[in-house]
């Protein structure tokens, strides 16, 4: 059963893991300003605080997409670093 789980590299299109790399950062720029936005609209209406509370939030926002934009960036260099280190060992042999 694990072993269908886990694909052969020779059977993923060559576009998947680029598009996979895509949405995740996508969704790290996208998702938290839109929650901020609502969010922020919200407080601002429920405490009277007009535009602070949502100029906070999208703040916020912006620390934590960039925080996990460098962590993800960071994480897929090590993959690609990683399976081109793989790539001279094979050819090497």
């Amino acid at each position: 059963m694990a072993d269908k789980d886990l694909k052969d590299d020779s059977q993923t299109a060559w576009w998947q893991p680029a598009l996979t790399v895509f949405i995740k950062l996508s969704g790290w720029i996208g998702l938290p300003i839109i929650i901020a936005l609502f969010l922020g609209k919200w407080l601002d209406k429920k405490y009277n605080s007009a535009p602070w509370l949502l100029l906070a939030c999208i703040g916020l926002a912006f620390i934590l997409s960039m925080a996990g934009l460098i962590r993800e960036t960071i994480s897929e260099y090590k993959k690609i670093d990683k399976l081109s280190k793989d790539n001279k060992l094979d050819k090497k042999k």
